[in-house]
Parts: structure tokens; sequence; C-alpha cells
């Protein structure tokens, strides 16, 4: 081999099994809520308010295949691969069914068009590596996956979440209380709320009844730093949220254009 010719390095595609058929026609949208940089990035970010068809045949084709998974006890779950191109762009967040994955230790969610994680995914208990990655419209996850207490590697498109290091896009506002028949907790706007029902408290687990609390907290979950949403019943349950990890908005917040948020590191 001359001095001028370099052999290539071939890198293998990890995710080149997780990706369903192909159709003429797109799988999933497009969305530019935090930009691509510090100077794309909007000042003002909303949630999604896209809501789930149960009614869509790829919401009905998911449910059957967590139902199979749950009764093998499988360990590595990927769903998508298994739904059609117009089945998976029909799926915008995961049923709270998952809460019956609990052997799974691999759950593989690539290139989806997800826009919100369920908390039900806190009795996930099994998980240990968490693969979202390219689902570039999920901005930010729920509290409750800190309760995989296992969950020691994920991969997660790290741009396209708020609060990121990398340019520090804004957080959506929050409202930082709500009272008891302010609002129907059950049938919420998810563009606001970010779900379209609370049940469960994030912290404690029990029932938000009296008072809803929402706060933004960044925190390592697996490999990566996560914007995580907490809904507390109690401002005691959000005083005993964990400190936010280092070089993140240093306290739980509400988000909004106003957040102070440290310098960007790239």
């Amino acid at each position: 081999m001359g001095a001028d010719e370099i052999t290539p390095r071939v890198f293998p595609n990890r995710f080149a099994d997780a990706v369903g058929p192909t159709v003429s026609g797109p799988d999933r949208d497009r969305c530019r809520c935090v930009g691509y940089s510090a100077e794309t990035r909007p000042p003002i970010v909303s949630f999604h308010r896209e809501r789930q068809d149960t009614s869509a045949p790829g919401w009905r084709h998911l449910l059957v295949l967590i139902d199979e998974a749950a009764a093998d006890g499988r360990t590595v779950f990927k769903p998508f691969v298994e739904l059609s191109a117009p089945e998976r762009r029909q799926i915008v967040t995961l049923p709270p069914a998952i809460a019956k994955l609990t052997a799974v230790k691999h759950l593989v969610l690539y290139g989806t068009n997800l826009v919100r994680i369920p908390p039900e995914i806190g009795a996930m208990t099994s998980l240990e590596v968490f693969e979202p990655y390219t689902s570039h419209r999920l901005h930010w996850y729920p509290y409750e996956l800190t309760r995989c207490a296992k969950l020691a590697n994920s991969t997660v498109s790290t741009r396209v979440l708020y609060g990121n290091f990398k340019f520090r896009p804004a957080f959506p506002a929050l409202r930082p209380l709500t009272g008891a028949g302010e609002v129907d907790l059950a049938t919420l706007d998810p563009g606001v709320w970010g779900a379209d029902a609370v049940r469960s408290c994030s912290v404690c687990g029990g029932p938000v009844d009296h008072e809803l609390r929402q706060v933004w907290i960044s925190r390592r979950v697996g490999t990566d730093v996560l914007p995580l949403l907490v809904n507390a019943c109690s401002a005691g349950c959000v005083a005993a949220l964990p400190e936010p990890h280092s070089g993140y908005v240093p306290t739980p917040h509400t988000g909004g254009p106003d957040v102070v948020q440290p310098a960007a590191r790239w």
C-alpha cells in the first residue's frame, strides 16, 4: 500500500434492523420546534398538540404487538419494525399498556413519529437500554423514566431536546400551580400540558387530585441528560426532587423564555 493510500474505516450501522418496511410516502412528520443552532432556535416553544387517534390501524397493531411481547416475556422490543410506514406515522405516543412490558430490557424506538412518551414507561423496571435515536420530535421525556433503575445505556438525539447543552433551546412554559376544579385533569390539551391526562404524581406515585404542580428538571438517565417533565401532587414532592445535573438549570423550573440557562457548550 502506498503512503498516500488510506484504508477507509467502516462503521457498522447499529440500527440496520430497527427500521421498518419502506413504501412510497413519508413514515413520519418533521418539525423545527427547537431549531438547529443558537441562531435558529425560537425564543418561545410549545408542546406538540397532536392527539393520538386510538382508532388508527397503527395504534391497534401496536397494542397487539405489546400484548404479544408481554405474553412471551421477550427482553428486546422493537415494535416499529413490524409496522408499515403509514402505521408508523399514525403513532404519536406509546400506549399506557407498555406498563405490562416488565421483562423488556432493550427498547428500540428508532426513527419514529412520536412526540411524547407516557409516564407508564416507569413500570418497565427491567429496562437497561433505551434507544429512541432519530425520533426527532421527542423533545422531552417523563420524569417517571427515572424509575427504571437498571437503565444504564441510552441513545438519544440530544440536539432536538429542550435545553440541550449544544445550543440551549427554550423549554415550554408550565403553569406552576393548578388547583382542584380549575381544569379537568382527565381531559387536558397536550399542547398546553404535555399530556391529554395526568392521573398520578411523577414523584410519589400517588393520585393527583387536589393540585397539580408542573416543573422541568434536567437529569442524567442512562447515557444522556434529558429534560424531564414532572407532574407533582404537592409542593413537598417538588421539594423532594433531586438536584438537576451539573451544567443545566440548577433548580426545577417552569420553563418559558425568561429561564436563564448556562451558556451553550458547542
